[in-house]
C-alpha cells in the first residue's frame, strides 16, 4: 500500500473557520495515525476574495494548534510549489486543461454574460436549483475555436459531461452516491482570468502531490462526481474521499460568521485555550469507541479512526466547549495559567497584589478567561453591598451576629503576625473552637467583610492572604462601621 498522504488546502480569505480547522485536524490525524505525510497547500485561485494577511493567519493557526505540516510553501518536499497561484504562473493547469480539450473531454466556451444569464435553470434531485449550460460552444469547429482565440475573444474551458447516464462516487462516510449526468453541469475548469477553478486545481494538485486521502466538508459532496469524471478522463487513480458532516449552531442552523464563535481566532479572543478548541473540534462528527471526551493531540492521533465519523450534522455546543475549557484550566500548570490570566486580572485589579495567588484562586472556578474579571474585581475595591448579605441560614448568622463576631475577631487578627492562608486558618479555627463556634460562623462574616460578595474565588483566609494584613484589617473595620450605621 502507498504511504498515506493527506493535505489541508485552505483559501487565504480571512480567519480560519471552525469547519476548516476540523478539516485540517482530521487530515492531520489520518496522516499521523498511519505514519504518513501531512501537506499544507494554499489555494489562492479566487483572487477576488484573496486577503493578504490571511496567509499569516493560516500559519499562525497551524502552529498554535500543533498541526505541524511535513510539506508546504515553507517546507518543500519535492512536490512544490505549494501555492496555486505559483503553479498557475507555470502554466500547469492550462496544460492539463488543453490535454482534456484534445481528448474531447473538455472544450473552449466563448459565451458572454448575457447569453449565460438567459440559460434555463432546472432543479436537481436534492431540490437545488442549477443552471444547465447548453453545450452551445461544444459544437464549434476547430477552425472557429482557433479564429475566436486569435481574435482575442474572452474564453473559459469547460468539462464535457455527457447528458445521459449516471456518475457514481464513493465516500468513506456516506457510501456510494449516484447522480444523473443531466444534473452535472459542464463546469468551468479554466476561468476567463486564466486561473483554474477550485475544483479543477484540486484534482490536478491532489494527483501530482500523490494525495491518498482527501478530507473536506460534505458541502462538496455534490461536486464529487465531477471530480471522478476528471480522474477518469485523465486515467488517474481516485483517492479515498472522507466528507465531514455539517457543523450547526445550537439552533441547528449552519454555523455562520455571524454567530460569533465560527473561527478559531474568535474562540481564542473569547478566552478558550487552543488545546480545548482542538479537542472539542475533534469531537464534532467523530466519536471514539469508549465515548471518552478529553484528549491531548497525541492521544487523538492514537485513537482517531475516520470510519467512526458520523453522517449526521454536528452541533457546536458552546456549553460543552466551556465545560471542556474549564477542565483544561483545572489540569493546567499554575504558572502557565497565571500568564494567561494576568491581562484579565490586571484589567480590573491595579493594586499591587500577588497576581499568581489571585490566578490560582480562580483557576478551577472559571470556564473562559473573561470570567476572571467579575470574580476578582473586589480585590481592587469592595463593591457597595446590602448588609442582608451577612445573613446565612446554614451558618446561623445574620447582620447583628456578624457585627458582634467581627468586633470579637478583629483584635485577634490585629495581633496576628503571619498573615498567610494556612496561618490565618489555624488561628481562626482555634478561635472558633475556643468560642464554641462552627468554623463557617466565623468565616462567612469575614469573607463578606473583605469581599462584599456572596460568591468569591476562595474563602476568607485565602482572600486575606492576597489582600495582606493592612488592607484586610481596613476592610473589616469599614464593615464594622457599615453594620453599626445600618443597625443603629
Amino acid at each position: 500500500m502507498n504511504k498515506v498522504r493527506t493535505r489541508f488546502a485552505p483559501s487565504p480569505t480571512g480567519r480560519m473557520h471552525v469547519g476548516n480547522l476540523r478539516t485540517a485536524l482530521y487530515a492531520y490525524l489520518i496522516a499521523r495515525h498511519a505514519g504518513g505525510d501531512f501537506i499544507l497547500r494554499v489555494e489562492d485561485t479566487d483572487q477576488e476574495r484573496f486577503v493578504a494577511e490571511a496567509l499569516d493567519i493560516i500559519y499562525r493557526t497551524m502552529e498554535k494548534t500543533g498541526l505541524v505540516h511535513d510539506e508546504g510553501p515553507d517546507k518543500d518536499g519535492g512536490y512544490g510549489p505549494y501555492v496555486q497561484s505559483e503553479r498557475t504562473a507555470s502554466g500547469l493547469y492550462l496544460k492539463y486543461a488543453k490535454q482534456l480539450v484534445e481528448q474531447g473531454d473538455a472544450y473552449y466556451c466563448f459565451c458572454d454574460k448575457e447569453r449565460l444569464a438567459s440559460l434555463k435553470t432546472s432543479v436537481s434531485s436534492d431540490g437545488t436549483e442549477i443552471v444547465n449550460y447548453d453545450k452551445h460552444c461544444l459544437g464549434l469547429s476547430k477552425e472557429e475555436v482557433e479564429a475566436n482565440l486569435k481574435e482575442g475573444k474572452p474564453w473559459v474551458i469547460r468539462l464535457n459531461v455527457p447528458n445521459e447516464g449516471t456518475t457514481t462516487f464513493h465516500d468513506e462516510i456516506y457510501g456510494d452516491i449516484t447522480v444523473p449526468n443531466e444534473e452535472l453541469d459542464d463546469m468551468i475548469l479554466i476561468k476567463s482570468d486564466g486561473y483554474p477553478t477550485y475544483n479543477f486545481a484540486n484534482v490536478i494538485d491532489d494527483h501530482l502531490m500523490e494525495i491518498t486521502h482527501v478530507v473536506r466538508g460534505n458541502e462538496y459532496l455534490s461536486s464529487a462526481p465531477k471530480y471522478n469524471r476528471l480522474y477518469e478522463a485523465f486515467g488517474w487513480k481516485v483517492p479515498v474521499y472522507v466528507h465531514c458532516p455539517l457543523i450547526t449552531d445550537e439552533n441547528h442552523k449552519k454555523l455562520s460568521k455571524r454567530c460569533g464563535h465560527s473561527s478559531y481566532e474568535d474562540l481564542l479572543e473569547q478566552g478558550f485555550v487552543s488545546e480545548a478548541i482542538v479537542n472539542f473540534v475533534a469531537l464534532l462528527g467523530w466519536c471514539p469507541d469508549d465515548n471518552r471526551e478529553i484528549f491531548s493531540l497525541e492521544e487523538l492521533v492514537e485513537a482517531f479512526d475516520y470510519r467512526h465519523m458520523s453522517k449526521s450534522p454536528a452541533v457546536f455546543d458552546t456549553v460543552k466547549l466551556k465545560w471542556m475549557n474549564g477542565e483544561y484550566f483545572k489540569a493546567m500548570e499554575p504558572e502557565r495559567f497565571c500568564e494567561m490570566a494576568k491581562p484579565y486580572i490586571k484589567e480590573v485589579v491595579t493594586k499591587d497584589f500577588d497576581v499568581a495567588k489571585i490566578a490560582e484562586l480562580v483557576r478551577t472556578r472559571i470556564e473562559v478567561l473573561p470570567d476572571i474579571k467579575e470574580q476578582v474585581d473586589f480585590f481592587e475595591e469592595v463593591p457597595e453591598y446590602d448588609i442582608s448579605m451577612y445573613t446565612h441560614k446554614k451558618m446561623k448568622t445574620d447582620a447583628e451576629k456578624s457585627l458582634a463576631l467581627l468586633k470579637e475577631v478583629l483584635p485577634v487578627l490585629e495581633v496576628q503576625e503571619e498573615f498567610g492562608n494556612d496561618a490565618l486558618f489555624e488561628v481562626l479555627k482555634a478561635y472558633a473552637g475556643e468560642k464554641g463556634y462552627k468554623i463557617g460562623y466565623v468565616m462567612w462574616p469575614l469573607r463578606t467583610a473583605v469581599s462584599g460578595k456572596q460568591n468569591t474565588p476562595g474563602g476568607a483566609t485565602e482572600i486575606m492572604d492576597v489582600l495582606g494584613k493592612e488592607e484586610s484589617l481596613a476592610r473589616i473595620r469599614k464593615a464594622i462601621e457599615k453594620l453599626e450605621g445600618c443597625l443603629a
